[in-house]
C-alpha cells in the first residue's frame, strides 16, 4: 500500500501542475486575443466600408440609368415637338 500510495501522490502532483493555469498563461492569452483583435479589426472595419460604399454606388447607377432614359425620352419629345413646330411654320408661311 505503501507504493500504491507513493505513486498515487506523484501522479497527482504531476496532474496538479499541469493542470495549474498561472498568472503567465492568462497574460499569454490575452496578449494573443489582442494581437488578434488588432490583425482583424482593420479587415472587418475596411470590408464593411467597402460593402457600405458599394451599395451606394449601386443606387447611384440605378439613378443614373433611370436619368439616362429620361433624358433619351425627353429628347425624343423635343425632336418630336420641333417636327411640330417646322411643319406648323411651314404650313402658315403658305
Amino acid at each position: 500500500m505503501n507504493e500504491k500510495d507513493l505513486i498515487l501522490k506523484e501522479v497527482k502532483a504531476l496532474q496538479s501542475e499541469e493542470n495549474r493555469m498561472g498568472w503567465r498563461f492568462l497574460f499569454m492569452t490575452l496578449l494573443v486575443l489582442a494581437i488578434a483583435w488588432l490583425l482583424l479589426f482593420p479587415k472587418i472595419y475596411l470590408q464593411s466600408q467597402i460593402y457600405y460604399k458599394s451599395r451606394d454606388i449601386a443606387v447611384l447607377t440605378g439613378e443614373y440609368n433611370i436619368l439616362k432614359e429620361e433624358n433619351r425620352i425627353l429628347k425624343t419629345k423635343i425632336e418630336s415637338i420641333r417636327f411640330k413646330n417646322q411643319v406648323l411654320d411651314t404650313m402658315f408661311e403658305e
